[in-house]
């Protein structure tokens, strides 16, 4: 039987510094030959859509930036010619639920398939199958909580709940030959993953997924082979136009063929102008063999423990600075003291409390829900 290959990319987003050349449909400024080339070799094309696609601005009251893409944008998006959107993500309800409701509508009329949102979390939390050339696959998309998540009567993301998402998993493993997960989550520009995302990634694939690929890190994390499955640990953006930091400027697409079995590739891109390409063969070389030797570190006893405990103790005095109202200036001044004046307000007895409250079930449960029922009353 022939098989099937789709070739998975990260994070696509319209930025104000590129609208015009998606809304021109200037693909040859986006993206250039040799990677339009092996676009078009796949089966599938799937893309995390990190924004809605919508022309009204209602944004959200939330931590962090507001996301949104013009509907004309899809001008260009089309030329790229996406088969499947992933959308659970922490952007997809930035512009509250008309901006997602408008980013299907107008998906829908490109014949363009998403998975992962939906108007209620029932719908939000369905799966998505292609059957070709006697094959079956599943596509599960699902997001760690943040301000997009989808409830019982609220359109949104499809959140990962260990106590609902795993039998997901299961049940559409029971209905098909292949999985493919994608779990957004994970540290932000962090290259490794945290105990925790790997012990969950873990537990998708014993429930029956054959591809696991966390994105939201934007940037190139490492890669397991786990029970004949593949974990990807982050691969960066596919096509998002920020400049300011070294690791957003490379990525990888992961290229998965089913046959019989699984086969997976990555491909590494590099962030040009406004766009992005296939870097040169030596430069591709070296984006390869850093993600190899991280992801040859990841197997050794100890070493992602080791690496996220030195990862949170320096920067884990940027929580504690915004827990205690300071704004991004004085963080930025604390951090340049060592955390001097955050260390003054923060007893030991402090830190206990704050831990007891984040840490148990019932006390965290408690303060979020007045976290955020005060959001949705101011």
């Amino acid at each position: 039987m022939k098989p099937v290959t789709f070739i998975i990319g990260g994070d696509l987003a319209p930025t104000k510094s590129n609208y015009s050349l998606f809304e021109e449909g200037n693909i040859r400024a986006l993206i250039d030959n040799k990677l339009l080339y092996v676009l078009e070799l796949s089966d599938y094309r799937i893309f995390n859509l990190e924004l809605p696609i919508t022309d009204t601005e209602k944004p959200i009251k939330k931590d962090g930036p507001n996301l949104r893409a013009p509907v004309a944008t899809l001008n260009g998006i089309k030329l790229i010619n996406p088969t499947i959107f992933g959308m659970a993500n922490n952007h997809i309800m930035d512009q509250d639920g008309q901006g997602l409701f408008q980013t299907m509508e107008q998906l829908s009329k490109c014949n363009i398939r998403w998975v992962g949102a939906g108007r209620d979390l029932a719908e939000a939390a369905k799966p998505l199958l292609v059957e070709q050339d006697g094959k079956k696959i599943g596509i599960y998309a699902c997001a760690e909580t943040e301000f997009s998540i989808a409830e019982d009567n609220r359109a949104g993301a499809n959140p990962f709940d260990p106590l609902e998402s795993l039998d997901h998993i299961a049940d559409l493993k029971s209905k098909c030959d292949f999985v493919i997960v994608l779990y957004h989550g994970g540290k932000e520009l962090y290259r490794f993953p945290s105990p925790y995302l790997r012990k969950v990634c873990r537990k998708i694939v014993e429930k029956g997924a054959d591809l696991v690929i966390c994105q939201h890190s934007h940037c190139i994390g490492a890669f397991e082979n786990y029970h004949d499955s593949v974990i990807v640990y982050g691969q960066g953006n596919f096509l998002f136009d920020r400049t300011e930091n070294e690791l957003w400027q490379t990525s990888l697409i992961v290229k998965a063929t089913f046959n019989d079995e699984m086969s997976v590739d990555f491909v590494p891109l590099r962030k040009k102008g406004k766009g992005i390409v296939l870097p040169e063969p030596d430069e591709s070389k070296t984006i390869l063999d850093a993600f190899h030797e991280r992801s040859r570190k990841i197997t050794i006893p100890g070493f992602i423990e080791t690496e996220y405990k030195k990862f949170c103790v320096e920067n884990g005095l940027f929580y504690m600075g915004a827990f205690a109202g300071f704004g991004r200036i004085l963080r930025r001044v604390d951090k340049l003291l060592h955390g001097m004046i955050t260390r003054q307000i923060y007893s030991l007895k402090k830190m206990n409390m704050i831990q007891n409250f984040i840490e148990c079930e019932a006390h965290r449960e408690l303060f979020l829900k007045y976290l955020r029922t005060r959001r949705d009353v101011k």
